[in-house]
């Protein structure tokens, strides 16, 4: 019932910004079957960054560097691809968000360091590292690498794009993991009060680890997508990922103390943050008001939140 109240409010925001730009776009184009496919295609890459930030930031935790690795992801992958084939490319692009994600988990877990300052250096270390690949000029996909090409631009049976099915898997995957696992039982008890939870025996040490570990693999994965999405690997990209993606979580509905949250709204919250993206661009609006109103909409987010967790 509770998880109705707060979803049913994400829904008509959502009817009430697809109405509005499409009364606003010129020549009323929001709508046309191109332009959702094109929206959801971007919409994937911010959903999947935001399923993993949702784990983080419910056990009280945040993830700054998920943008910058996935810069180094693509970059990373797009660099052996002519060397190591498709499946090479995907491990070598895995195994370095892997890293990234133990460090922090680590990090967190181990030592007094909050959070932010761990992630923040890992995000300085991850885009200095995308930055060193060729002089920090792009990096073009082969043509022939027609596998990694369509990760990020291929359609199913000619309909849907290949990022929003693996938007949907891990959609599905993290959902089941949250909601239907022991393990995400552990999560809402870490997020909700830590010293009660170590005190009923939960490894917290090797939850927060496994937690990074799960958020910087979906960065990855996203990394790997976004570059095929450009025909590129961008070791500038990935900029701002990381604040739209806990847009998408606190917009949600997960509560920034932690304890409180669900995958259903994360995918919404990252719906409105991609609707509120593409609408106002089309509209014309100014880059700079476009912030500005996506500032405004976490915050009032986060007004709901502190008000009904009073």
């Amino acid at each position: 019932m509770r998880s109705a109240r707060q979803t049913l409010p994400l829904l008509a925001a959502i009817v009430a910004l697809v109405a509005a730009f499409q009364w606003w776009v010129p020549h009323g184009q929001f709508l046309g079957a191109d332009n959702l496919l094109d929206l959801a295609q971007q919409i994937a890459v911010n959903a999947i960054l935001a399923f993993g930030m949702t784990l983080v930031i419910l056990i009280g935790g945040i993830d700054l560097s998920v943008g910058a690795v996935v810069a180094l992801v693509g970059t990373v992958a797009v660099a052996v691809l002519p060397h190591l084939g498709f499946v090479g490319a995907v491990g070598a692009g895995l195994a370095t968000a892997a890293a990234f994600g133990v460090c922090n988990g680590l990090c967190a877990a181990r030592t007094p360091m909050p959070p932010f300052i761990i992630t923040l250096a890992t995000m300085m270390v991850a885009r200095g590292a995308a930055l060193r690949f060729n002089q920090g000029r792009p990096l073009p996909v082969p043509d022939g690498e027609t596998l990694f090409l369509a990760a990020g631009n291929a359609r199913l049976a000619g309909v849907v794009p290949v990022p929003v099915a693996v938007m949907a898997v891990a959609f599905a995957a993290t959902a089941v993991l949250l909601h239907r696992t022991r393990f995400g039982q552990h999560l809402y008890a870490l997020g909700g009060s830590r010293e009660a939870a170590r005190f009923t025996g939960i490894p917290i040490a090797r939850n927060e680890v496994l937690v990074y570990l799960t958020c910087s693999l979906l960065a990855g994965l996203a990394g790997m997508i976004h570059a095929s999405q450009l025909y590129s690997a961008e070791p500038a990209s990935g900029q701002g990922f990381e604040l739209n993606a806990i847009a998408a979580v606190v917009v949600g509905g997960t509560s920034f103390t932690g304890g409180v949250g669900a995958m259903p709204g994360t995918l919404i919250g990252a719906i409105i943050i991609g609707i509120l993206d593409k609408g106002l661009n089309q509209a014309g609006v100014h880059f700079s008001l476009q912030y500005a109103v996506k500032g405004i909409v976490i915050l009032v987010a986060v007004y709901l939140d502190v008000r009904r967790r009073r």
